[in-house]
Order: structure tokens, then C-alpha cells, then sequence
């Protein structure tokens, strides 16, 4: 890894970790978050997975308008890190625990490689 990459992850690293930490506080079944990213199509590539416990705790926020509060909770903490998203919402993709455990028992590295919309 190149040194702007290291600083790149390392802003990244600092920005998703507080996303997830005011997640677990704000959003009911939210779980963990991940991400993907290419450094050498940075910011475009990156992609932000955000895991709830349950489909219908997903549905809840889906239904809420909650997903676009999340987003922007993202995209507010990136951009104090010095990341700047255009559309937070091209980037942002949300999964359960309870589909991996149902379609990949439980696999995430599976579930991940799987979905292309993840990379």
C-alpha cells in the first residue's frame, strides 16, 4: 500500500468507525458496517455496507426514510475526515445478519465476493 493510500484508509478507517459507532445509538438493528474501496478510483470506489440484524429491522429503516438519515450520518463523517462524497447514496448498500445466515450460512467473505455491488 502506497503511503496516500495508508492515509486514505486511515481517514476512512476513523470516519467509518464513529458512522458506526452513532449508528449503533441512532438505528434500531443496526449491526456493524464494512467497506470496499480501490485506491486507484478513490473516492469513486468506495462502497460502504451497512449490516442490521434483521430484513424486517432493514425494512423499518427502508420505510422510516432512516436509510437517508444513515447516509447522510456517513457521508457528515467522511467529510470531516476530508472525504467528499457527491452521492453519499451511490455509495451506501445495506444487508442483514439474518439473509447471510439464510443464503451463505452465515459466510460474509462468501455473501461479499458474491456481490458485485459491494466492489
Amino acid at each position: 500500500m502506497k503511503k496516500s493510500e495508508k492515509k486514505i484508509n486511515n481517514q476512512l478507517l476513523k470516519a467509518l468507525t464513529e458512522a458506526c459507532e452513532a449508528s449503533l445509538e441512532r438505528f434500531d438493528g443496526f449491526v456493524w458496517l464494512t467497506h470496499f474501496v480501490n485506491y486507484s478510483h478513490f473516492p469513486d470506489s468506495l462502497s460502504v455496507v451497512c449490516i442490521f440484524d434483521t430484513n424486517r429491522q432493514l425494512d423499518n429503516l427502508r420505510h422510516s426514510d432512516n436509510a437517508g438519515s444513515m447516509a447522510q450520518l456517513i457521508k457528515q463523517t467522511l467529510s470531516a475526515q476530508g472525504i467528499e462524497i457527491k452521492d453519499i447514496n451511490k455509495h451506501i448498500r445495506f444487508d442483514t445478519e439474518e439473509a447471510c445466515k439464510k443464503e451463505n450460512a452465515g459466510k460474509w467473505n462468501l455473501r461479499f465476493n458474491q456481490r458485485s455491488a459491494y466492489h
